[in-house]
């Protein structure tokens, strides 16, 4: 395991049951259709649990390009390794999104609204205002990026000595995707990272899916521009106070 492995099937697992829920949800005749909005929050939630049980250990399970260009930015990821990070995450996620493709196939073979199909995929605005889209996208992001920051390890006090979480230490960034999704994901759907966005997108675009529509590529660049703006703007912010 590398941490380019890591990362690509770390952000795979990511994407396989993220991506996952929202087609148990929104497609046609599955068990969890019109689960609803708590459905789709929590599975994404737990899905960045597993990401980063898995990834974790071995490449600090960034899984998003966006996290990995603000602790480039901030002088805790070398710079050197932020392409190599972002292939990896941008390969896994496409891979996630047609692994989910070929676990619904069914379904999406009974779905004929394209909004809905184009939804496992990829996210879209509740209402279409690209400069309310890209604030809603920026603050989310930052949101996430900024509580990460300072997301510490257990630790016995005044001694600092460490508390053998293992895989509980992925539990704290589920917790905060899912309070995002659950108090800012109501806008745009919360990307907050733009591989998970982009990679299933072009999955979308390229895969012989029944009744898909476009992949609505005039929209694809707010889920790109708004996560790595509101990283940005978290990293400066972080190295103002530490």
């Amino acid at each position: 395991m590398t941490p380019f492995i890591a990362e690509l099937i770390g952000t795979m697992l990511l994407i396989l049951l993220g991506d996952g829920v929202v087609a148990n949800v929104v497609l046609n005749d599955t068990k969890g259709n019109n689960g609803g909005w708590i459905v789709i929050t929590t599975g994404w939630g737990l899905a960045v649990f597993v990401g980063v049980v898995v990834a974790g250990p071995y490449s600090g399970a960034h899984l998003n390009p966006a996290v990995t260009i603000a602790l480039a930015m901030a002088g805790k990821f070398a710079w050197g390794g932020v392409l190599s990070y972002i292939t990896a995450q941008m390969l896994g996620a496409c891979l996630g999104a047609f692994l989910v493709w070929v676990m619904y196939f069914d379904h999406f073979q009974r779905t004929n609204k394209p909004d809905s199909v184009l939804a496992v995929f990829c996210t879209g605005p509740a209402v279409r205002n690209y400069i309310s889209n890209i604030s809603s996208e920026i603050i989310g992001a930052f949101v996430l990026i900024f509580t990460i920051f300072y997301i510490s390890g257990a630790e016995i006090t005044p001694s600092k000595t460490p508390v053998g979480l293992g895989s509980v230490g992925a539990v704290p960034v589920a917790f905060l995707v899912w309070v995002i999704g659950l108090s800012l994901g109501g806008t745009t759907g919360y990307a907050i990272n733009p591989a998970r966005d982009l990679g299933p997108r072009l999955m979308h675009a390229i895969l012989p899916i029944k009744s898909k529509g476009s992949s609505d590529w005039s929209y694809s660049w707010i889920p790109i521009a708004g996560p790595v703006i509101g990283a940005a703007i978290a990293a400066l912010l972080y190295m103002q106070f530490r």
